[in-house]
């Protein structure tokens, strides 16, 4: 495949202007063709109907979107919502994602967002293209517009079938010209038949069978093939590559500063290099705490560099304290941890004096866009970003990074050049989720309810490295090449709830993380960024409070949630769950075996979770089993319930993995985290035996809101409280590995000897 063929099989020209293709865009407010940024570069013009949806000679779609698949299934969501405003068959439709040369500019996925901005947009334009369309079949048919039916893409009049006129041909090669108008009515709810549906997605079948193209399948002719080499230790500074090294198909050691790379004809050949060359280093320095001791220490005792007060404090916090007849006190923490997706970042760049060209398996192809152009000092409509499935998402990982490397590698040796991490690079050096410590404190009147809380949350900003590549400073390449700088911002981290205590606070302190620029624990925004270690310290909390009051752990919630959605995710699930009211812990078990349940709820960006865990704990190996999950799951109108169940699936696997195992480890000058040995993981003997899942709010009327995160959020604290409730101990730092939780039982009074004794 060379560099002027598309993925789909044909050119951009091709889809743009081939005769037969009805192009219709997104009405968004976004740039036009002709605008032009700060790069000088032109983008698809969202105002017009000639960017997203082709109908295709043989009755076909091609429908563009400006988002990618992230393994949630949002591609079979488009999908529908496409097939059913224009009455064709789902199988007729195809989706194109994150492509700069021909979808408008929406940055990408993230924030949970692809359902949110993606459907509206994707049925606004198809319901302006079928009204088009039908009004064409009027003029064609000799016949009323409310008079016609559609389907499968083929219009005909009520009471006389042979009279039907297709989409195809309705087209007839020509262009709309036009610009969207808004107001083309969307079809009634009452008369769908696929947006709603469990369909299955369009994306597994290919996947099952091998077909699906990923980007590490990617090739072009006359590639190249590059590995990273990164410093040693933190602050060492590349002094020189010894003379006199012959290392078969090098094609170059490209050095830049402190970045090091090797440029083969084949790909082992590039690992074979990357392992055997012999470069000289200087000794650096130490940059970081030596450990999560000293680091906790750190977070906790540093002057902040920036300090927020969350909106919305009530009361007099201290005075209420002050006067509480019980008040608790209670310290969390929460580890670095890596996206380690399933497999290292691939990048392809194909730089050319005419063209440039980058494939990239990340979320945000339109900031890279911008940072490739700035790079190389170009304009803009020069560059090409596509993007092509990667090994996994959730965040910033190291996705753009490899991408740059590619770009930078491309340009030195004048032809296209792929750049394959390793496990290393993906797991030591990708951005990092960003470790907190919250102080917690609580208190209690004399008749068990809240008088105030305050919580106090101590980080380092989940965008040192910022939250999308918009720059060229931006990319771990250019870092450690130096001159470039990334532009870091505060981002603040507070718990999410709506508890309607007479006095609350809310306090969050960002310490300064800077100096971990160019280094493997710069930290970004990692699965719903904060949420769970926020959640974590805020829900655990929560049921200390209950716990000390002596109430059941449901019935404390409800007396306090404001919002009536909240109430409703909380109270549906601890129905499904069969919750029996009763306070924490479950006392009057014994032995070494030790069963408890818990609950956790979260609202983010509009969506509402309640969680509820049931576990077993054994006393005396630490090992902890979740047995069953309980989700009840608020995100409004649910395209395809298939999808959002496996969605929500994937959240809470994913949020246990972080809550059992996941903790980046490091030393003063290294991450030391670099495998699957090292940086462990959830196995599938972990699974909990059942998942069950509760839609609510799940109506046409309602609003559709993300759900790629939520379901995250609260598993850190709900394992937490039920762990709690099993044992009657509370263990406030995650991952709740077996050493840790051993040790917290010996503690306690429940370790050996105590067994022993029982």
């Amino acid at each position: 495949m060379n560099a002027k063929e598309s993925v789909a099989g044909f050119t951009r020209r091709e889809f743009l202007g081939a005769a037969g293709v009805l192009m219709v865009s997104m009405s968004l407010p976004l740039r036009g063709a002709g605008d032009e940024d700060d790069s000088g570069g032109a983008t698809v013009d969202p105002t017009r109907l000639d960017s997203w949806l082709a109908v295709l000679a043989d009755g076909s779609v091609i429908a563009s979107v400006g988002k990618i698949e992230a393994g949630m299934g949002v591609s079979t969501a488009f999908a529908q919502v496409v097939a059913e405003e224009l009455d064709v068959a789902l199988a007729q439709v195809t989706i194109r994602m994150g492509d700069t040369a021909t979808t408008v500019d929406q940055r990408g996925t993230g924030s949970s967002n692809g359902i949110m901005q993606g459907v509206p947009a994707m049925r606004r334009a198809a319901a302006e293209a079928r009204r088009e369309l039908l009004a064409r079949a009027a003029e064609e048919l000799r016949a009323p517009v409310d008079a016609l039916d559609v389907r499968d893409g083929v219009v005909s009049v009520e009471g006389e079938p042979g009279r039907t006129v297709s989409y195809a041909k309705l087209i007839g090669g020509r262009k709309f010209e036009l610009r969207l108008s808004e107001t083309a009515p969307e079809k009634p709810a009452e008369q769908y038949t696929l947006v709603g549906q469990a369909v299955p997605r369009v994306d597994i079948p290919p996947k099952v069978t091998a077909s699906y193209e990923y980007l590490v399948d990617f090739k072009l002719d006359g590639m190249l093939h590059a590995r990273v080499i990164r410093p040693p230790r933190t602050g060492a500074r590349l002094i020189g590559v010894e003379a006199g090294q012959a290392l078969p198909g090098l094609v170059r050691v490209v050095t830049r500063g402190d970045f090091v790379a090797v440029v083969c004809e084949e790909e082992y050949q590039a690992v074979r290099a990357a392992r055997e060359l012999r470069l000289n280093w200087s000794e650096g320095a130490a940059q970081f705490p030596a450990g999560y001791v000293e680091l906790y220490e750190h977070l906790r005792t540093e002057l902040p560099k920036s300090t927020q007060v969350e909106k919305g404090t009530t009361g007099d916090v201290d005075a209420a304290l002050a006067g509480a007849a019980t008040v608790l006190e209670a310290d969390y923490s929460y580890p670095f941890q890596s996206h380690a997706c399933m497999g290292p970042a691939c990048g392809v760049a194909d730089v050319r004096p005419e063209s440039v060209t980058v494939w990239m398996g990340g979320q945000k192809p339109y900031p890279l866009r911008q940072a490739v152009a700035q790079w190389l000092k170009r304009s803009m409509s020069e560059v090409r970003v596509i993007w092509l499935p990667g090994p996994g998402s959730y965040g910033m990982n190291d996705a753009d990074d490899a991408a740059m490397d590619a770009v930078i590698l491309s340009e030195a040796v004048g032809r296209p050049v792929r750049v394959q991490y390793m496990r290393r690079d993906g797991t030591a050096w990708d951005p990092k989720g960003p470790p907190i410590t919250v102080q917690m404190r609580g208190g209690l009147d004399a008749d068990g309810s809240v008088a105030a809380l305050a919580y106090e949350a101590r980080g380092f900003s989940a965008r040192i490295r910022p939250s999308s590549t918009s720059e060229a400073g931006d990319a771990l390449s250019s870092q450690l090449i130096g001159g470039m700088a990334t532009k870091s911002t505060d981002r603040f981290q507070f718990s999410a709830e709506s508890y309607g205590f007479p006095h609350k606070r809310k306090v969050s302190h960002l310490v300064a993380w800077e100096q971990s620029i160019a280094t493997g624990l710069r930290t970004a925004h990692l699965r719903d960024p904060d949420g769970m270690a926020t959640c974590f310290a805020s829900e655990c909390f929560i049921d200390e409070l209950a716990a000390a009051a002596g109430v059941d752990p449901v019935e404390f919630r409800l007396r306090y949630l404001t919002n009536a959605r909240e109430r409703a995710v909380v109270e549906a699930a601890a129905e499904r769950a069969g919750w029996t009211r009763r306070a924490s812990p479950n006392r009057g078990q014994t032995g070494v075996i030790r069963t408890g349940r818990g609950i956790a709820y979260a609202p983010r960006n509009g969506t509402v979770v309640a969680l509820v865990a049931e576990v077993t704990v054994n006393l005396e190996t630490g090992e902890l089993k979740v047995n069953r999950f309980v989700v009840a799951h608020d995100c409004g109108f649910v395209i395809n319930p298939g999808s959002l169940r496996g969605t929500i699936e994937a959240n809470l696997m994913h949020g246990l993995s972080r809550t059992l195992h996941e903790a980046v480890q490091f030393t003063a000058n290294e991450v030391t985290s670099v495998d699957w040995a090292t940086y462990p993981a959830l196995d599938i003997t972990e699974i909990p035996e059942a998942v069950d899942i509760v839609m609510l709010n799940n109506r046409p009327d309602a609003k559709m809101y993300g759900a790629g995160e939520p379901a995250t959020r609260p598993v850190a604290a709900v394992i937490g409280n039920a762990l709690f409730d099993a044992t009657g101990v509370r263990v406030r730092t995650v991952p709740f590995t077996r050493e840790r939780l051993k040790a917290a039982f010996a503690a306690a009074g429940l370790g050996r000897a105590w067994l022993a004794k029982a």
